[in-house]
């Protein structure tokens, strides 16, 4: 047998060997290596794809921003072939109209030229209806914008008119028509009764009321006219009254009147301002405009909306000055900025139409563009030989300078003067207000308003509107995490992980319309009751474990590991109804009945409906899910041996827990903190919709505020494209992407740095 045995062994064949490289199986390595390539340049491509398309949109918002802080650039013009110059008088005044066609001149002989910008050429001469013997001594005009001018004689009377242009087209072609007007009559009107030449002249008209100042030497005049139409007859009837004003010790140079016809602003002597009260009709104040005792007041003009004085002086330079309430309340005439052009006097300044900017021209021939409230010197050239007369046009693209016998015309480009990056960041005094302040407010009703573009109150907001909604997100989302990760059961945290992750899917304008609908007028109701909530969930919870500890092991043991957690959610339920039921007793003992009235009256704090404290909520709510899914993914991730070995080594769940668990994931749970302050400073639609948008900075938990991103979705829409208002808006997205940017990139500095740390526990 034992042969036979053996003989048949020796006749087996040798065991069977697997193939690996039959046909199959080498196609199914190569489909498994091209799908492998495949894949590892889908990703790389897709992840180059969307560093360039990052990249391509800081690009674009940068290329969008730029223009803001272009300088303005100034193109000169072959001087105008004007032959009518010879014999048309000194000139006092010129001017350009709103299409840039036609120039108006006026001159000390009394006549009105009408000329055309293009070639020079007259296109109409009016002499004005002044008395027999009687040469014009001076000239004034309403504030900047306004077509009314005013003339003073030589023998104290004024005439006034107004200056019109009309546009019509006849044979489908343009023609505009100049034309003069004298809407409170051709006569002129009596301003010195005793004769004498009015040296300086002004007026201000707002409508059926005007004003007429004038000075004959150290003597102020000062007429009301009260125009009134009959609605039965259209008879007109006139009511003059004469103002009397204290008089000068010194020399007029120049006055001006706000346009509320408030304040007569007489600048005299060599440098020297008295205010005077046309209601009170008393002095409100003389004010030193000039610290050098060598310098004097060479030339001034009022910025439109007639509120500011610019006063250039002989050194080369300008201040802005304009009336604000002091430390004790009292209206002041007060020092704001200064410009500097040159060292030569400033021989005229030249105001815009319908911005705060201002054009000067100094003795030498030297043209500066400036921005009020910008602060902004957006050019200094030089463009004629000496000092001359300025025009600047409505649209302020165009400038005409008539200087020695001839009219230079030059082309301006200034789109963007009134940004800077103090006017941006910086506080800035704006014209009515009593101290320099941040304020963002692009859009008015009437058209004095000036745009006010801070970008400081907004990013206040979004950092704000971030700070409560992490406040509130980030210890319930990072202690949820741990808690699901580390102590509960696997059954039940394969229950709650995705009802917490489910959240995320809740769209965010949805909870935008919850808290400005519900959540913020029931929080107002029920303020009590909030804040007892805030209070007594985490000591109802720490009464739970407490007594917890104190049961007896067989109804302990009865409840199976990690599913203790579920003992709390009666106890958070029975604490939140108690809280909300008691608030309106808590209200009625300690509030008077109105916490929020109680709040504003005792504490000196405003409250709003829409506040942080329903942000914070609302869009911790929101944060909550982003924050959690990551940092529980990074505690449930840490290695289970680490947790074994520290308890071997006789650690506590909870020393474990704090030593090692906590550590070892830390990275990952300060970039889950990152990503979750990303998405709340990023969020638009909630902070939109509950914060009131009101873009104060304020602290304060029960004030609203306006973030950059609820700025940008609510402006953009209304913005006039390529203006400053529409290329700020592209400024404030450019802000929030470099934002996102520092902070990703700090985020991930910081998270190698603790993963580096850590990495050997």
């Amino acid at each position: 047998m034992n042969e036979l045995f053996k003989s048949t062994m020796d006749q087996s064949s040798p065991p069977a060997r697997i193939d690996f490289n039959t046909p199959a199986m080498v196609r199914k390595r190569r489909v498994r290596a091209f799908k492998d390539r495949l894949t590892h340049w889908y990703v790389a491509i897709g992840g180059l794809a969307v560093l360039a398309a990052i990249t391509l949109i800081f690009f674009y918002l940068a290329y969008v921003v730029a223009p803001l802080f272009k300088g303005a650039s100034l193109t000169a013009e072959p001087a105008l072939n004007a032959a009518w110059l010879q014999d048309a008088g000194a000139p006092l005044m010129i001017t350009i109209e709103e299409q840039n066609q036609i120039g108006m001149r006026i001159s000390d002989k009394g006549e009105v030229v009408f000329f055309n910008i293009e070639d020079g050429a007259e296109l109409q001469r009016i002499a004005l209806p002044l008395p027999a013997g009687v040469s014009v001594a001076s000239i004034g005009k309403d504030q900047p914008g306004a077509p009314l001018i005013a003339l003073g004689l030589s023998n104290g009377q004024v005439l006034v008119f107004r200056h019109s242009y009309l546009t019509t087209y006849p044979n489908d072609r343009k023609t505009i028509t100049p034309s003069v007007a004298w809407p409170y009559g051709e006569a002129p009107l009596v301003l010195d009764e005793a004769g004498r030449a009015v040296e300086h002249v002004t007026v201000s008209s707002d409508g059926d009321s005007l004003k007429l100042a004038g000075a004959t030497g150290t003597q102020l005049h000062v007429i009301s006219l009260e125009q009134k139409e009959n609605m039965m007859t259209g008879e007109m009837t006139r009511e003059q009254t004469r103002v009397e004003l204290p008089q000068m010790s010194a020399a007029v140079k120049a006055i001006y009147i706000d346009p509320r016809q408030q304040w007569l602003y007489v600048i005299n002597g060599r440098a020297q301002a008295d205010v005077f009260s046309l209601r009170d009709r008393s002095l409100n104040g003389r004010y030193k405009l000039l610290e050098d005792g060598n310098a004097e007041i060479t030339a001034s003009a009022q910025l439109v909306g007639g509120i500011s004085l610019i006063i250039g002086n002989s050194k080369g330079s300008m201040s802005q000055w304009f009336m604000a309430r002091d430390t004790d309340g009292e209206q002041r005439l007060m020092r704001i900025r200064d410009f500097s052009l040159g060292s030569a006097p400033i021989a005229q300044i030249k105001a815009e139409q319908r911005r705060k900017g201002f054009i000067a021209l100094d003795a030498s021939g030297k043209l500066g563009v400036f921005h009020s409230t910008a602060h902004r010197t957006l050019l200094i050239d030089k463009v004629a030989e000496g000092p001359g007369i300025l025009a600047l046009s409505p649209r302020a693209n165009r400038i005409l300078i008539e200087s020695a016998g001839k009219l230079l015309p030059l082309t301006l480009d200034n789109p963007h003067p009134e940004v800077s990056w103090s006017s941006l960041w910086g506080k800035v005094w704006y014209e009515n207000y009593d101290e320099p302040k941040y304020i963002w407010q692009s859009t008015a009703s009437n058209s004095d308003f000036e745009p006010k573009l801070s970008l400081a109150p907004l990013t206040y907001g979004t950092l704000k509107a971030a700070f409560y909604a992490m406040l509130l997100a980030a210890p319930l989302a990072v202690a949820a995490a741990i808690y699901t990760a580390y102590f509960m059961a696997p059954g039940m945290r394969r229950k709650v992980k995705p009802v917490i992750e489910l959240m995320e899917a809740m769209p965010t304008v949805i909870l935008g319309f919850f808290a400005g609908l519900f959540l913020a007028p029931y929080l107002e109701g029920h303020l009590p009751g909030i804040f007892s909530l805030l209070l007594l969930t985490p000591i109802g919870i720490l009464l739970a474990g407490f007594f917890w500890t104190r049961l007896p092991d067989s109804l302990r043991l009865r409840i199976p590991d990690g599913w203790e957690g579920a003992i709390l959610i009666p106890v958070v339920l029975l604490v939140g109804w108690f809280s909300l039921s008691m608030s309106p007793h808590l209200e009625s003992w300690f509030f008077a009945g109105d916490m929020s009235t109680w709040i504003r009256d005792h504490l000196g704090i405003t409250y709003d409906q829409r506040n942080a404290l329903v942000v914070g909520i609302a869009m911790g709510f929101a944060v909550i899910p982003n924050i959690y899914s990551i940092a529980e993914d990074a505690v449930f991730s840490v290695p289970r041996s680490l947790t074994l070995g520290s308890l071997a080594l006789g650690a506590t769940p909870w020393q474990t827990l704090t030593r090692v668990v906590i550590l070892t994931a830390s990275p990952g749970i300060f970039s889950a903190l990152m990503i979750g302050m990303g998405r709340a400073v990023g969020e638009t639609m909630i902070v939109l919709m509950a914060t009131g948008n009101t873009p104060i900075m304020d602290m304060n938990l029960f004030e609203g505020m306006r973030t950059l991103a609820a700025n940008v979705a609510v402006e953009m829409p209304e913005s006039e494209v390529g203006g400053s208002h529409y290329r700020v808006l592209f400024l404030a997205a450019l802000v929030l992407l470099m934002f996102t940017f520092v902070m990703n990139t700090l985020a991930e500095l910081i998270r190698q740095r603790l993963r580096k740390q850590y990495s050997s526990l």
